[in-house]
């Protein structure tokens, strides 16, 4: 008996068996009617490897490929832009800059495929790569059957099933290398449309802290943090990190310490309420940086020891007629939005995993073994962790001065409580940003 599939509604029923029917049946074409099964679709958006809603970036590449960069989407037309413009703080980043660095060799010369044209950002994806030059895979056999301690080996091949030996693939700080990049497009758009300035330091190697109060936050320089290769604004201090670094770095361990990022001329209104609050953006962000493992904003854990009357800032109205703080204990932030006071936080990056001492450990097929991890590492990642630091709090900010403008100053402000995030332009020398 043949069969079709039609629209027409299959009838069910009885039917009588007379000679007849039994004809027709024997001849007919049967017409059933079949109603297509809707099946929900599961939309998975899991990879981790873009931040950003306005200004959106996505890293790229692993440790010993053939290279890393980035794709930023939604940077604004008519930027002035170039290579030199991310070179800068692609430099500081990279590594073998002196002896309490890792000794890899990688000039990091970056290239812009797309996005910019004559000199100026189009408005179209910006397209960064970085090649890998110096690369030594066989630096990581025994890693291909031994995890390292307190490292990603593990844990990627929990989640995947598979992994990146050599130089530990994505969990490289190599993969930085696009934050960084994408970054210091975000710092010259800060710059450029609103003087803001962000600025990291290392304030904290090993046991050796740097005090609070040496450091001037309203006059600290790029000059006075780069003036050493641990980064640190004070001379004095700066000389014992170096020495603390030195210490373990000839035994082949390892030490950890702290960063410090202050932001200054941030605009007002930065943020949002309850779940989008601004230092909430800013925590993850920064904790998504390679050995992180902590941050504190503002007065940070050393504010609950003190009471409300001493920790509250209060208000005031200073020579220019602009509401200010006396002090500045929330950290520039307060409700989850900028205030315009100096946004300072302060990030904790534990000692490198990878060091060349024997470590117990398992292999792969899950037996216990013992483990001395080759390969070019930072005895301190802190030094090379600064301009990180600094790009990931601008591709913050960025994104958030994106969202703030769209739903905050579409329509005139109020000028009794408002400060326009576009800058007033004199008649004579008006100009558009950028």
């Amino acid at each position: 008996m043949a069969s079709s599939i039609s629209s027409k509604p299959f009838l069910s029923g009885s039917f009588s068996s007379s000679n007849s029917d039994a004809r027709y049946l024997s001849s007919a074409v049967v017409q059933i009617s079949v109603r297509p099964v809707s099946r929900r679709r599961l939309q998975i958006q899991a990879a981790g490897s873009t931040y950003g809603n306005y200004f959106r970036v996505t890293t790229y590449g692993e440790s010993h490929g053939g290279g890393v960069g980035c794709v930023i989407d939604g940077c604004p037309p008519r930027l002035p832009l170039s290579e030199a413009d991310m070179q800068e703080d692609l430099d500081r980043r990279r590594p073998g800059q002196s002896r309490i660095t890792t000794p890899r060799k990688e000039t990091d010369t970056c290239k812009i495929f797309s996005g910019v044209s004559e000199g100026v950002t189009t408005g179209t994806p910006i397209h960064v790569f970085v090649p890998n030059t110096d690369q030594r895979g066989h630096d990581y056999s025994e890693m291909s059957l031994a995890y390292r301690p307190s490292h990603a080996d593990a844990t990627y091949d929990m989640k995947y099933g598979v992994r990146s030996v050599q130089g530990g693939g994505r969990s490289s700080a190599r993969e930085t290398i696009g934050r960084v990049a994408s970054g210091a497009v975000a710092k010259k758009i800060l710059k450029e449309f609103a003087g803001t300035e962000v600025l990291a330091y290392v304030s904290q190697v090993h046991k050796v802290v740097l005090p609070e109060d040496l450091i001037d936050h309203d006059t600290l320089t790029l000059e006075q943090i780069e003036g050493n290769i641990v980064r640190c604004p004070d001379p004095e201090y700066a000389e014992k990190m170096i020495a603390a670094v030195d210490a373990v770095r000839v035994k082949g361990d390892s030490v950890g310490g702290v960063v410090t990022c202050i932001v200054r001329n941030c605009p007002c209104g930065l943020g949002s309420p309850v779940f989008d609050k601004l230092e909430a953006e800013l925590a993850k962000a920064i904790m998504s940086l390679p050995a992180t493992k902590g941050f504190q904003f503002g007065s940070g854990f050393a504010g609950t020891f003190l009471t409300g009357s001493e920790h509250n800032d209060e208000f005031y109205i200073d020579q220019h007629g602009k509401m200010r703080t006396r002090t500045n204990r929330s950290g520039g932030i307060q409700g989850g939005i900028s205030n315009g006071e100096i946004i300072n936080m302060r990030v904790a990056f534990k000692p490198t995993s990878t060091i060349g001492k024997k470590q117990h450990t398992v292999t792969r097929d899950k037996k216990e073994t013992e483990l001395i991890a080759r390969g070019r590492h930072d005895p301190c990642v802190v030094p090379r962790a600064v301009p990180m630091v600094e790009a990931m709090v601008a591709l913050v900010l960025v994104d958030q001065l994106m969202a703030q403008y769209a739903q905050c100053n579409l329509f005139p402000v109020n000028p009794e409580l408002q400060e326009p995030l576009l800058p007033t332009l004199e008649p004579e020398t008006a100009e558009v940003p950028f």
